[in-house]
């Protein structure tokens, strides 16, 4: 199974129409899609269910996204987080950015341009997570084999 078929991703925009537009292209590209049309509701579902990368509009009716990043950052720190707007500015690029934002894309925007950036993105996910797995395993290797030329060298001096 291709990663981008078991990758969760959370979009959320007020607008129904661009919603139900993601959701449709997300879902015929292979991947889980789940909705929030505004920040509290994106903060809910990202405390019930891990996503593995959120599309998050500016502009949001009661928060802006930026404000999202933040608090997402603490339910879910390895969620990938493009922010997407319509009223780019130099000012909000960098503070997204500096608050967790992965990517920044200005509307409008082609589906291929969108659909590259987040297979890119996930491509970036997996491959940290593949190296902290490998990182894990070799230290639980290395552990186990303290152990037991320990163990083996108490036995021996026992004898």
């Amino acid at each position: 199974m291709k990663e981008k078929e078991q990758a969760r991703i959370l979009v959320i925009d007020d607008d129904a129409t661009v919603r139900k537009s993601l959701e449709a292209v997300l879902k015929e590209d292979g991947y889980e899609v789940d909705v929030a049309e505004n920040g509290k509701e994106a903060i809910s579902k990202s405390k019930s269910r891990l996503y593995n990368l959120a599309l998050v509009d500016l502009r949001l009716p009661d928060m802006d996204g930026i404000e999202l990043l933040t608090a997402m950052r603490d339910t879910t720190p390895k969620m990938v987080k493009i922010i997407i707007t319509g009223y780019p500015s130099l000012e909000n690029a960098i503070e997204a950015v500096n608050r967790g934002a992965d990517g920044y894309m200005v509307k409008p925007y082609t589906m291929e341009k969108l659909l590259d950036t987040i297979k890119e993105h996930l491509q970036k996910q997996q491959e940290a997570r593949k190296y902290s797995e490998e990182k894990v395993k070799e230290f639980i290797e290395r552990r186990a084999e303290e152990y037991e030329s320990r163990t083996s060298a108490k036995h021996r001096s026992k004898k």
